[in-house]
């Protein structure tokens, strides 16, 4: 119950912060261009708190918090008084209403400068692509590639970490033509260059790996049957273990990783089990009940309530990178900008099936994702934070009707004809448009299920 209660409310604060960015960009610049605006709402529905400024604009945080908007005085929604016609938005220029319409996505890249700028600031540490094992036949195996090199570049792209080789490969999906690979042995300057040609490559693949099809498994340390937490009131805890307890063996039986252990007691719900642990050097024996849990398929496990210790990283494998202040921010434009272009292109071969549409993530997923990188870490949310805030820009600019695109769209056509778009055009536009939107809601939503 408390992990789903954090759940929550971690993503209730990550989408507060996105929506009232958003929606102040769209305030800020209607205010610029003189248009009036008569409520700021940060969610939906029923008003939690509110209260209204000198400007007479009602600020509303609402107790929905999936979205938000800013209201502007308009003739088409209401009566307007001729004193404030000029503070309508349906009398403001084209350009005005461009400004006004982009400044929301634009708010949002801005945010994703800004905390990418943050994260640069802190520095960033990572691990290097070094090749464990290649599949036999597989296409790095093919292109010649062997156990010990390690990744420098994709494409002419460098690639000194797990995460810039992840995203540099998967630029490369449902595509045709060769893929550069450029690779080294860690103690050499000796640059092996490998060619891997793709046809389609991982096209309609659900949930890509392209590492593993690739043909690939990078290096890393074994994970041993350390513990790290040890949960409270939890049957570990009564068993009396301990953080930094190392499990040798469960009934005799010799614990080699951390897979091992997990799944034999997977295996015994409700079943007393000796443990031979080592705590400080010292050798020991416990017993431990695990509890007996169902998961989605109603299927009995059992469980105890520890996490594990992640293994620390040789030295030499791992990749720092120290910016400046102008460092900092000229990574965190490149960075956001790296994002949108992926975000843009990700959903053109989604729309012409070089990418399977189920990895559309709806509410459910980015619920998990967000509590799953608070887990990790305040700068693990934040790198999360940084890339709904692209996404949520670069969808809103799409030049579909009711979204801030359809909008930009409509008045651009004003200001190249002079004319404005019939209104009648617009409205069946505008649920055009509401229905795409829905249905690509309830089609993220579906998946999220399925995940589940």
């Amino acid at each position: 119950m408390l992990d789903i209660l954090q759940t929550v409310l971690i993503t209730i604060a990550t989408l507060a912060i996105l929506v009232a960015v958003h929606e102040f960009g769209h305030f800020w610049m209607a205010r610029r261009c003189g248009v009036k605006v008569l409520r700021f709402s940060v969610g939906f529905g029923r008003p939690l708190l509110k209260w209204t400024d000198r400007s007479g604009t009602e600020f509303v945080v609402a107790g929905i918090p999936l979205g938000g908007y800013v209201k502007m005085l308009d003739e088409r929604e209401a009566p307007v008084a001729d004193e404030f016609l000029s503070q309508a938005f349906n009398r403001a220029t084209p350009k005005s209403r461009i400004a006004i319409a982009a400044a929301g996505p634009l708010a949002n890249i801005v945010l994703a400068i800004f905390v990418y700028w943050l994260i640069f600031l802190n520095g960033v540490t990572g691990v290097a692509p070094v090749v464990a094992e290649v599949a036999a036949d597989s296409l790095a195996a093919r292109a010649g590639i062997v156990a010990g090199q390690e990744f420098i570049a994709v494409d002419g792209k460098s690639t000194p970490t797990w995460e810039t080789l992840q995203m540099q490969l998967l630029e490369r999906i449902g595509e045709d033509g060769d893929l550069h690979l450029s690779l080294k042995y860690p103690d050499s300057d000796l640059i092996y260059e490998s060619t891997v040609p793709l046809n389609g490559w991982m096209q309609g693949i659900e949930e890509p790996n392209p590492v593993r099809e690739l043909g690939v498994t990078l290096y890393m340390p074994a994970l041993l049957a350390k513990l790290d937490q040890v949960m409270p009131d939890s049957p570990a805890e009564r068993a009396g273990l301990q953080s930094g307890d190392l499990v040798l063996a469960v009934d005799g039986n010799e614990v080699a990783n951390w897979s091992e252990w997990v799944d034999y007691i997977r295996d015994v719900p409700e079943q007393s089990v000796t443990l031979l642990i080592d705590r400080d050097g010292q050798q020991r024996e416990l017993q431990i009940t695990p509890e007996r849990k169902l998961d989605e398929s109603a299927t009995a496990y059992g469980y105890v309530g520890v996490s594990v210790a992640m293994p620390e990283w040789p030295k030499s494998m791992q990749r720092s990178v120290e910016y400046g202040v102008f460092g900092a921010a000229v990574a965190a434009v490149d960075k956001t900008w790296q994002m949108s272009a992926f975000t843009l292109t990700s959903i053109k071969k989604m729309l012409t099936g070089l990418l399977s549409p189920k990895n559309l993530s709806g509410p459910i997923t980015i619920a998990k994702v967000a509590s799953s990188s608070v887990q990790y870490g305040f700068y693990s949310w934040l790198t999360f934070l940084a890339l709904l805030s692209v996404s949520l820009a670069v969808l809103n600019l799409l030049p579909i009707p009711v979204l801030d695109g359809g909008h930009i769209v409509y008045a651009f056509f004003e200001w190249v004809t002079g004319k404005p778009v019939a209104e009648q055009v617009q409205v069946w536009a505008n649920q055009l448009g509401l229905v795409m939107v829905v249905f690509v809601m309830v089609f993220a939503l579906y998946n999220d299920v399925l995940r589940l």
